[in-house]
């Protein structure tokens, strides 16, 4: 299993080999560095924790961190043999047409109506409607004589922990630590990835 974090620097383009314009995510991943091996014995289970974005300011490092003065810590569970502690773990185990997993928060857009957050259409703008075009409709009925747990109702929206599938690794930069993912990823520019390979590897158009 290959695996790195990331920040999310931004959206741009590029020409594949056919001429196609591809959309891609560009990402700044690692390098990092493996801090703690967790094993069954003594953890409970098997793991792998590493650091992203060292923290250089002495003054900035806490007493609590223990020597793992990153600011970004995540586990990822993988055989714990294939790694060491201090293990450097940068964009060159990824390659091009890798196939992998992106994992992050989404945008946050606070608190939002009915229309945005679960694309309802609204009541009608004509007839005599006033006041009611944003308006969710009906929530309840006579019985059980309260809303239905999981109605769709406004409410926050966004911010939340998702995970998108099956993309591509369209160029892998080691000189820069880049990675050019095929298509959006979540999240919003600075965004922490968690970035973790797939077992199929298609190829790129």
């Amino acid at each position: 299993m290959k695996f790195i974090l990331g920040e999310k620097i931004g959206m741009s383009q590029i020409f594949a080999e056919k001429g196609h314009i591809l959309p891609v995510t560009l990402i700044e991943a690692g390098p990092c560095e493996v801090t703690q091996i967790k094993t069954k014995e003594k953890d409970g289970y098997e793991a792998i924790q590493i650091g992203f974005k060292k923290i250089e300011k002495k003054k900035k490092i806490k007493k609590t961190m223990k020597g793992k003065a990153f600011r970004y810590l995540q586990e990822f569970k993988d055989k714990t043999k294939d790694f060491k502690v201090g293990q450097k773990i940068d964009v060159s185990t990824f390659q091009k047409g890798d196939t992998v997993k992106i994992s992050g928060l989404t945008k946050g857009k606070g608190f939002q109506g009915v229309v945005k957050r679960w694309d309802f259409a609204g009541r009608p703008a004509t007839r005599g409607t006033k006041h009611e075009l944003r308006t969710p409709g009906s929530v309840g009925s006579m019985f059980p004589q309260r809303v239905i747990k999981g109605k769709k109702m406004p409410g926050r929206m966004g911010g939340g922990r998702i995970t998108v599938k099956n993309l591509e690794v369209v160029e892998v930069d080691k000189d820069k630590n880049l990675l050019a993912i095929k298509g959006a990823v979540p999240g919003r520019k600075g965004t922490l990835l968690e970035i973790s390979s797939e077992k199929s590897t298609p190829s790129l158009r």
